[in-house]
């Protein structure tokens, strides 16, 4: 079936077709500010979680915490009747890999998996770093808290696995403590690679590292803005999909982007007193974050973190200089804060993994037309489509319009030249699917 939608559609704003799902903002309600610090104080009081710490005390470094999280997991999971598998998934890092590799090491992660009922090997993923370091990324063995970098981020990813395995999915979702991160990445290396071993399908990655900060060293204090870091297009891309690019545009379009696009979305209908700021750049200027390995794959990930950061509560030995004080310690974080932006991760992971596969082989066509057009593959359990498109010039999607069961569609009097477009695919319970940007020209 084909069907064309008139140029009504130029002026047409991004409304919703249904109401929205009330479930949402029931996961908003749940999340509990005094559990998220209540995590974070034992997190922090582990004394250090450095990578290469103490593994064998029960009180003390990083086989200690890492052995609490895989508990934390278990215990949610046996109150869910068992629906989380939770194992740890290790990779041996041998001395001198790089300078911060002092010695052999194996880097663990902690890993709960939630079962979709309709795609299991499609995966949404949550991750927090374990680990934490003082001003020398080679100490082990100094106090290191890390309660904002990164026990806020591991605290909100146990706290979004308890209420979400209230529910049932269509997709998977991840839950995962990565180690490593302070060591060069390692932990995101080693279950990137597991990942891509077990050829699972990865429709994006939220990685959290330091949600739990108001006060910047800017001077800016908000308790509302939080940063979205995602890269423009895939790092693997092909020459030939470069090639396009040049032609057809999508240099901000990539999959990663449009995770970002999506999140953007989600929390602005859900928590319009959020402001979530869509940052053009892999990570912070000349930093480093867990999502960058997934990235690296070719998968869509994310980092979602703080928009004021202080440095001085960052890989810094605990003291006192000139009257500022120095360390990540506890009595710097906002547990209310990282609940609103653990409530961001929890709305974004079950909406996605709430609706349908994306359509694929989206095609688009319209050159040196007065229409733009278009042709996909249907996704299996999709109710609907719905076209989306935007100024070239702008960072979201800003128009819409439901099409209907079809597999093509033609917008009359839109020039393709003038805009940026997109399809998601819509469910039953009205949840879409991220939106994918055209991968490939048709002409007729």
């Amino acid at each position: 079936m084909h069907r064309i939608i008139t140029t009504l559609l130029l002026i047409t704003p991004l409304v919703l077709l249904s109401q929205n799902d009330t479930r949402i903002y029931d996961i908003v309600k749940e999340v509990s500010a005094e559990r998220i610090e209540k995590d974070i104080t034992t997190l922090a009081n582990f004394g250090t979680r450095h990578t290469l710490s103490d593994t064998v005390s029960a009180t003390r470094g990083i086989g200690a915490a890492r052995r609490w999280i895989k508990n934390e997991f278990e215990k949610i999971s046996s109150d869910c009747n068992n629906c989380l598998e939770v194992f740890y998934q290790k990779n041996l890092v041998s001395k001198g890999e790089n300078e911060r590799i002092v010695n052999d090491v194996w880097v663990v992660n902690v890993v709960a998996i939630q079962r979709g009922s309709r795609y299991p090997n499609k995966y949404v993923i949550m991750s927090g770093d374990i680990d934490s370091r003082v001003s020398d990324p080679n100490n082990f063995t100094s106090d290191s808290p890390g309660a904002n970098d990164n026990a806020s981020g591991m605290a909100g990813t146990l706290e979004a696995a308890r209420i979400l395995s209230k529910y049932n999915f269509e997709s998977s979702i991840i839950y995962v403590g990565l180690s490593g991160e302070e060591q060069g990445l390692f932990g995101g290396k080693g279950f990137a690679n597991y990942a891509k071993e077990n050829s699972w399908e990865i429709l994006g990655i939220l990685n959290n590292d330091m949600i739990g900060n108001t006060s910047g060293v800017d001077g800016v204090t908000s308790n509302r803005d939080f940063r979205i870091f995602s890269e423009p297009v895939r790092a693997n891309e092909t020459e030939q999909e470069r090639k396009a690019r040049r032609f057809y545009g999508g240099e901000v379009d990539g999959i990663s982007r449009q995770l970002a696009r999506f999140i953007h979305k989600t929390t602005k209908e859900y928590m319009p007193e959020m402001n979530p700021m869509m940052i053009y750049r892999l990570d912070r200027f000349g930093r480093g974050g867990h999502h960058r390995p997934f990235n690296d794959l070719g998968f869509p990930g994310v980092r979602i973190m703080e928009a004021h950061e202080n440095y001085t509560q960052q890989h810094q030995d605990i003291r006192e200089e000139n009257g500022i004080a120095y360390g990540d310690v506890l009595e710097h974080v906002n547990f209310e804060y990282a609940k609103k932006l653990t409530a961001v991760n929890a709305i974004n992971l079950a909406s996605i993994a709430w609706a349908p596969p994306a359509p694929e082989n989206v095609a688009i066509g319209g050159i040196v037309q007065a229409s733009a057009k278009f042709k996909w593959t249907k996704s299996p359990t999709a109710k609907g489509y719905k076209i989306y498109w935007r100024d070239t010039t702008s960072p979201t999607w800003d128009y819409s319009r439901y099409v209907g069961d079809v597999d093509s569609v033609t917008l009359d009097g839109i020039v393709i030249d003038n805009y940026f477009f997109g399809i998601a695919a819509v469910g039953e319970n009205g949840h879409e699917s991220i939106i994918v940007f055209p991968n490939k020209v048709f002409r007729d």
